[in-house]
């Protein structure tokens, strides 16, 4: 049984204070902190190897590039990529899906009257790509509805899907609500229509299994710093034959084989998406981070938190005007308003008493427009959350109801 008082020790961040009392660290869906073994690892490539990779032939080059490409493959074990090759490191999220969106509109793929689907618990950044590739080729963003528990509309979602549909780009789990959609058989849905399947795996990377082979799907896309990696790091992956059919995005050093003023040879994947100098030392403790993960179990992980979740949940239930947003089955986050009181009052007052919560849209105003809402209050777990981090969260959220109310 995972012990979450054995790791804190290992997370640096987490020992001091906030206004005199010890800081519960419950926005974890916005970045989750750092392991000595992630901070060690970035600290060390300074240290250790730090030189520019795959280009030199002295020492260190050579260590650096080893170290950087097996990052590269703990990543495509991680999701069960048939080869590491699939594996593209980004900056994030964000860009992954912009990666996606603007390789599928050079590729005129996506045409006039052609349709993307994407859904109504997107992140904005599964939103505005798809909107600027839709103005772009003339194409159409449609979006499936949800439910007012946070659910998708499954019949509304099947009835959208047609001949036209070219891509479903999806949340796996909702970064605002838990949601978690059942992107399995979603995915299986829009394949059989003809259609790409993308997954926004930022909330999903730290909470569940990925097994990209699996789902079936051809491009994933999720943060470092939401598995406890530094900020600025991130992975695409993408099948390898579709990857290969489509364009480069950015120009650059190290995507290319050869470069005349007449003509550019672009080179293979993974290096085809990935110009320039990486973020070296990003995707080397992205590594150590998917590496320290592994070592606790994502399967106890995952039992961990849902059991906060519920525990978090029952304890504010009592709250007089409290209202929870999703369904009862979440993950990663629980998200609530309490009648009559602004959510930023809330969570000012909540910081003050040592407990760090996020408060606002999340980057989902079309979701919270969806309930007539400008924002919530979310608190969202991580492995090193405890039962304590619960207690003190109630504790807070029924102090600051009574002196806001």
């Amino acid at each position: 049984m995972f012990q979450p008082d054995s790791v804190i020790p290992d997370f640096p961040i987490l020992q001091q204070t906030i206004g005199g009392r010890p800081l519960v660290y419950l926005d974890n869906a916005a970045t989750t902190q750092k392991p000595m073994a992630v901070l060690l690892a970035s600290r060390h490539y300074y240290e250790a190897m730090n030189a520019n990779i795959h280009r030199g032939t002295h020492h260190l080059a050579r260590l650096a590039t080893e170290t950087f490409e097996k990052a590269r493959q703990t990543v495509a074990n991680h999701l069960n990529a048939a080869s590491s090759d699939e594996v593209i490191f980004t900056s994030g999220t964000t860009d992954g899906i912009n990666l996606v969106a603007n390789i599928l509109g050079l590729s005129g793929r996506i045409k006039p009257g052609d349709e993307v689907l994407i859904s109504t618990l997107e992140h904005h950044s599964n939103i505005v790509p798809w909107q600027m590739l839709c103005e772009r080729s003339g194409a159409i963003l449609k979006v499936i509805p949800c439910h007012d528990d946070g659910t998708l509309d499954q019949a509304a979602f099947l009835s959208l899907l047609n001949e036209r549909t070219k891509i479903l780009s999806l949340t796996w789990i909702s970064n605002s609500l838990g949601t978690v959609n059942p992107v399995a058989e979603m995915a299986a849905a829009a394949k059989n229509a003809g259609a790409l399947v993308m997954l926004d795996a930022a909330q999903a990377v730290a909470h569940v299994r990925i097994d990209v082979q699996s789902l079936d799907i051809d491009f994933l896309a999720f943060s470092g710093h939401k598995i406890y990696a530094p900020t600025g790091t991130g992975v695409l992956w993408g099948r390898a034959e579709i990857l290969n059919a489509l364009p480069p995005w950015r120009g650059g050093g190290e995507m290319i084989k050869e470069v005349t003023f007449k003509k550019t040879t672009y080179n293979e994947l993974p290096f085809k998406y990935e110009a320039g100098t990486p973020n070296i030392e990003g995707a080397i403790a992205l590594g150590a981070a998917i590496d320290f993960v592994n070592g606790i179990g994502l399967s106890q992980i995952q039992k961990h938190e849902q059991a906060l979740i519920r525990s978090a949940a029952d304890a504010l239930a009592s709250i007089p005007g409290i209202r929870f947003f999703g369904p009862a089955d979440r993950a990663g986050a629980l998200s609530f308003n309490v009648a009559g009181i602004h959510h930023y009052d809330l969570g000012t007052l909540m910081d003050q008493m040592g407990v760090a919560v996020r408060t606002g849209h999340h980057c989902c105003q079309p979701l919270m427009a969806r309930f007539g809402m400008t924002g919530t209050v979310r608190a969202s777990f991580a492995l090193y959350n405890t039962q304590k981090d619960v207690d003190a969260l109630a504790e807070a959220t029924r102090k600051a109801v009574s002196m806001l109310s």
